[in-house]
């Protein structure tokens, strides 16, 4: 197989964060949250919500991008690309509120949750070819675990 280049696997990698020995999808998630965490205590909620609405675009579109690439070199929907992960936990962290730790680590258990048991046609999304099935079914966990997470608040009022 051939040796990938460095920018599909940086992005690909979730920084690096897929190459864990241990849970690489987790890894890359968290790595995902704790990014959404620092910035929530940066800035306005607004500007985070904007933020967070920017890195689910840019690093849907580079994942489909770098996981299309990484696949020639690493097989199909090779586990150490996490990058559909962090775009999945931030698609749920949407319906989360800016600096609330507690709603932050229930929107990467939701998505975790989804993520791992793959209800309601996510588990279709990745015969999607390529770089589109690598991202699809997290992105869709995504949109369950936001949905879930507004239902929550809402409840909760």
């Amino acid at each position: 197989m051939k040796k990938p280049s460095l920018l599909p696997v940086i992005i690909g990698t979730g920084f690096g964060s897929g190459f864990s020995p241990f849970a690489p999808g987790t890894a890359g998630a968290l790595v995902a949250a704790l990014i959404w965490l620092g910035l929530s205590f940066l800035v306005s909620e607004t500007c985070l919500l904007w933020l967070t609405v920017a890195l689910v675009l840019v690093f849907t579109w580079a994942g489909i991008w770098a996981a299309d690439r990484l696949e020639e070199c690493w097989g199909e929907d090779p586990s150490r690309v996490v990058v559909d992960e962090m775009v999945g936990v931030w698609i749920t962290l949407l319906a989360a509120p800016s600096g609330h730790i507690w709603y932050a680590l229930g929107a990467f258990a939701l998505f975790r949750l989804f993520d791992i048991f793959k209800p309601l046609g996510i588990r279709r999304m990745e015969r999607l070819p390529g770089g589109v099935g690598v991202m699809m079914d997290d992105i869709l966990s995504g949109v369950y675990g936001f949905i879930v997470l507004i239902v929550i608040r809402w409840v909760l009022g």
